[in-house]
C-alpha cells in the first residue's frame, strides 16, 4: 500500500532544497534544483579553498575507457557514491575514509555494465536504504553496512528487464541515472538502445521501496485504447522501442507530480517504421506520482531523427511572470533552448511557435513538417553553422574545413539525415547534456553548453541473396558500425575501441561471449541468433562463414510480426564530432560556455567560456572554452560551483557576474556534478574525477575541498 514513510514527512521541508548539511537528493533536492542553501562559501573567500580529502576507489581501467559520472549523497556525515567498476560505497564524508562497499559481482547472475550517475536515499525510522542500479539490476542496500536488504526483490535486487510488457530479455537496457522517491515508490527510468537493431519500450515505471514489486506502469509507447496511440502506426507498440527517461525526473511532492523527461524513438536517425507524430517521445510529461496517470504533457520535437532526446532532468522552481508568482518548471534542451511552463498545466511562459522544417528524402521516411521553438529565452548555443562561423584558430584549420564545407549539405535547423552528410550543431551532446542545469531561488538557471558540429551521415543496409542480413558483414554495418565505424576505426572520444587487428587480440569464442553479454558500454546483441553472430564473428576476424542463416519464425529477430533487423533500410556511419586536424573543433570558439538565465524575464544575466586548452592560452588565444559533461552547483553563498571541462579543473564563478574567482587542477576531468555538504560546521565541495571521456585519462578519485580549519 502507498503511503507517505514518517521520517520522510519530517523532512520535507529541509529537502525542499539541499538544506544544512546534506546533499540527500541525487542533483540536491526532487526539484533537480543543484541548489544549497550553504553559505560558509563566498566570492570573498573562496580563493582559500584547499584539498581536505582525497579517496581514490580504485578500479579505473587502464585503457582509460571507465568514468565515475556519479553526483554523490551525503546525509548525516556519510558519503554514498559509485567507483569506475560501479560498486557502491561509503564513505565518511570529514575524512573520505571508506565505511563499506558493495560488489554487485558477488550477486550469482548479476552483470556490471554502462556508467552509474547516482544514488538514492531512503528511510522510514531506522529502516535507511541505499537504492542503486548496475546495468539492468536495481540493488537495495542497508545504509549502514551495504549488505543487500533480503525482503527487497529476490535477496535485495530486481531485473528491470521485467514488467515491459513484451520480451526484452535479449535486448539492451541499463539503469545509469537514479530515480526519484515518492513516498513509498521509487519511480525509475532507463537507457534503452538507440540504433537500426531491435529496442526495448522505455516505459516509466514506480517500485515499492519496501518489497521491490511493481506498483504502476506508464506506457510511453501507447498500446491500444490509450490516448497516443493514433500517432505512431497500429502494432508499433508491439516492436518500437526507446521514448525512455534515462536522464532522471522531478518531483513536486505537494502537489504529486513527477516529471519526465523522455527520449526519442528508435532508431534515432530513420523513422520509415513509425510514421507519425510519436507520442511520447521527446516530452515532458507531468504524471500523477500515485498513479502513473499522465496530467499533460508537452513535446519538444515531432518524429525525432535528429537524437535530440530530453538530455537532463527539467528543473522545478518559481517565477514572476505578469507580476505574479507562478510555480514553474523549465527544461533545458540539447538544441540549447530552455522551455518554461505552469507547473499544473503545462502552459507555455513565454511564446511557442511551430517552425516549418525541411522535408526528408530518404526512401520510407516522411519527417514532421513543422517544430516547436520558444521565442524567449534566446537560445544558449548557436544554432547555425554558416560560412562566417568556420573556424579560424589558424589559416590551415580554417582552409581544411572549408574544403569539406563547400561539399556537405548547407546547414539549417532540423535538417533530416542524409546520404550526404547532415551537420547537427548543436551537436549530439547538445547544447545541454545529462548534467543539465541549476537554478537559484530568485528564478535564474544556470546552464553549461556544448558548441560542438557533428556530421551524421546515412548509408544503405547491406543485403545479400535477397535475404535480410545473411552475412556477417550486413550485420555488422547494420548493427555495429553506428559506434565502430565503417572502416572499424572505434571512436576514441565515445569510448569505443577500434576494431582493427581485433583478430590478433581476441579469439571467436571471445567475440561471441562479448556479442551475448556486452562489456562496459557496448550492449548485449542477445537478439541476434546463434548464427547470426557467428556470422558477425566470421567478418571480423576473417574466418571461414557458418552454414548461412535460416529464418527461425520463432526467433527475437521477429517483434510484433515485423523483421526488427531487415525492416530498417539503413544504418550510420558513426557518431563523428567535426574536428579540424589539431583536434579542435571546427567552429570558432567559444567551445563551451557557462549560462546565467533570468527566467523571470527571460534574458540573460551573463555568458562565459568554460574551460581552456592551455596550449592555446599560451599563444594568446583568449580562452576557448572546452566540451564538457557534467552539471553546475549554485549556492547561496552567491558561487557557481562546475568542473565538466576536459582541461581536468573544478572551477568557482561569481554568480552575480559569470567571473571566474577560483579553479583547482584535478587528478582525472571530473565529468560529473559536484555536492557540497557541512560536517561539524565546515563546508565542503566534493567531485568525482573519473575521466574517460571525449579522450582524457580515466581516474578513480572523489576529491573534496575546503576552507583551512
Amino acid at each position: 500500500m502507498f503511503r507517505f514513510a514518517p521520517f520522510l514527512l519530517a523532512l520535507l521541508p529541509s529537502v525542499a532544497r539541499a538544506a544544512d548539511a546534506n546533499w540527500p537528493v541525487y542533483l540536491g533536492d526532487k526539484a533537480s534544483s543543484h541548489y544549497s542553501t550553504l553559505k560558509q562559501l563566498t566570492p570573498r573567500n573562496v580563493a582559500k579553498l584547499e584539498v581536505a580529502w582525497t579517496f581514490h576507489a580504485g578500479g579505473a581501467d587502464k585503457n582509460n575507457r571507465s568514468q565515475i559520472q556519479c553526483n554523490p549523497l551525503v546525509v548525516d556525515g556519510v558519503l554514498y557514491g559509485t567507483t569506475p567498476d560501479l560498486q557502491a560505497v561509503a564513505l565518511d564524508a570529514a575524512t573520505g575514509g571508506e565505511l563499506w562497499r558493495f560488489n554487485p559481482a558477488s550477486v550469482k547472475g548479476v552483470t556490471k555494465a554502462g556508467v552509474n550517475r547516482g544514488l538514492v536515499f531512503w528511510a522510514d525510522g531506522n529502516d535507511r536504504r541505499v537504492l542503486y542500479a548496475n546495468d539492468h539490476f536495481l540493488h537495495a542496500l542497508n545504509a549502514a553496512t551495504g549488505e543487500r536488504i533480503p525482503s527487497f526483490g529476490e535477496g535485495g535486487t530486481i531485473d528491470l528487464k521485467r514488467d515491459l510488457g513484451r520480451d526484452v530479455s535479449g535486448l539492451a537496457l541499463q539503469s545509469t541515472t537514479p530515480g526519484v522517491v515518492f513516498g513509498d515508490l521509487l519511480i525509475m527510468g532507463m537507457r534503452l538502445g538507440e540504433g537500426p537493431a531491435p529496442a526495448a519500450p522505455g516505459h516509466i515505471r514506480a517500485y515499492s521501496l519496501r518489497t521491490g514489486k511493481l506498483v504502476w506502469r506508464f506506457n510511453s509507447i501507447p498500446q491500444p485504447g490509450e490516448p497516443g496511440h493514433e500517432t505512431w502506426p497500429p502494432n508499433a507498440y508491439q516492436y518500437a522501442g526507446g521514448v525512455n527517461v534515462w536522464t532522471g525526473f522531478a518531483l513536486d511532492e505537494q502537489r504529486g507530480l513527477v516529471f519526465c523527461p523522455t527520449g526519442s524513438a528508435a532508431f534515432d536517425f530513420w523513422g520509415g517504421n513509425r510514421i507519425g507524430q510519436n507520442l511520447y517521445a521527446n516530452c515532458l510529461i507531468a504524471l500523477d506520482a500515485r498513479t502513473g496517470k499522465r496530467v499533460w504533457h508537452f513535446q519538444f520535437v515531432h518524429h525525432d531523427l535528429w537524437d535530440r532526446d530530453l538530455p537532463a532532468p527539467p528543473n522545478l522552481l518559481t517565477v514572476t511572470h505578469a507580476r505574479k508568482k507562478v510555480d514553474a518548471v523549465a527544461q533545458v534542451t540539447k538544441s540549447g533552448h530552455v522551455f518554461v511552463f505552469n507547473r499544473e498545466t503545462g502552459e507555455p511562459l513565454f511564446p511557442v511557435r511551430e517552425v516549418p522544417v525541411p522535408a526528408s528524402d530518404l526512401s520510407g521516411e516522411s519527417a514532421w513538417p513543422t517544430q516547436p521553438l520558444p521565442l524567449k529565452p534566446a537560445p544558449f548555443a548557436r544554432q547555425l553553422f554558416t560560412y562566417d562561423e568556420i573556424t579560424d584558430i589558424s589559416p590551415a584549420s580554417h582552409r581544411q574545413v572549408l574544403e569539406r564545407f563547400a561539399k556537405i549539405r548547407p546547414h539549417t535547423p532540423f535538417l533530416p539525415p542524409s546520404k550526404e552528410g547532415t551537420i547537427i550543431f548543436p551537436g549530439f551532446d547538445g547544447g545541454a547534456e545529462w548534467g543539465g542545469a541549476a537554478t537559484s531561488p530568485d528564478g535564474v538557471l544556470y546552464v553549461n553548453a556544448n558548441e560542438m558540429p557533428w556530421v551524421l551521415n546515412m548509408v544503405e543496409a547491406k543485403r545479400s541473396g535477397g535475404e535480410p542480413l545473411a552475412t556477417g558483414e550486413a550485420i555488422f554495418n547494420q548493427i555495429c558500425a553506428v559506434c565502430h565505424g565503417l572502416d572499424r576505426q572505434g571512436n576514441k572520444a565515445q569510448n569505443v575501441p577500434s576494431l582493427v587487428g581485433v583478430e590478433q587480440r581476441l579469439k571467436a569464442a571471445d567475440v561471441l561471449a562479448l556479442l551475448k553479454t556486452g562489456k562496459g558500454v557496448m550492449p548485449s546483441f542477445d537478439f541476434l541468433t546463434e548464427n547470426q553472430r557467428e556470422l558477425v564473428v566470421s567478418h571480423l576476424l576473417g574466418t571461414p562463414a557458418p552454414v548461412a542463416a535460416v529464418r527461425d519464425p520463432n526467433s527475437k529477430e521477429e517483434l510484433g510480426g515485423v523483421d526488427a533487423l531487415g525492416s530498417i533500410p539503413y544504418s550510420m556511419t558513426g557518431y563523428h564530432r567535426w574536428l579540424d586536424t589539431n583536434g579542435y573543433p571546427t567552429v570558432k570558439p567559444p567551445w563551451g560556455t557557462l549560462n546565467a538565465i533570468d527566467l523571470n524575464t527571460g534574458e540573460f544575466r551573463w555568458r562565459t567560456p568554460l574551460g581552456e586548452y592551455p596550449e592555446l592560452t599560451a599563444r594568446g588565444v583568449p580562452k576557448t572554452g572546452t566540451e564538457n559533461y557534467g552539471g553546475p552547483v549554485v549556492t547561496a553563498g552567491g558561487l557557481v560551483f562546475i568542473a565538466a571541462t576536459r582541461d581536468e579543473h573544478l572551477r568557482a564563478f561569481d554568480r552575480k557576474t559569470g567571473q571566474e574567482v577560483w579553479k583547482a587542477k584535478l587528478p582525472a576531468a571530473g565529468y560529473a556534478t559536484p555536492a557540497t555538504y557541512s560536517v561539524n560546521g565546515r563546508q565542503f565541495v566534493v567531485i568525482a574525477c573519473g575521466g574517460g571521456k571525449i579522450g582524457t585519462k580515466s581516474g578513480d578519485a572523489y576529491v573534496a575541498f575546503a576552507l583551512p580549519r
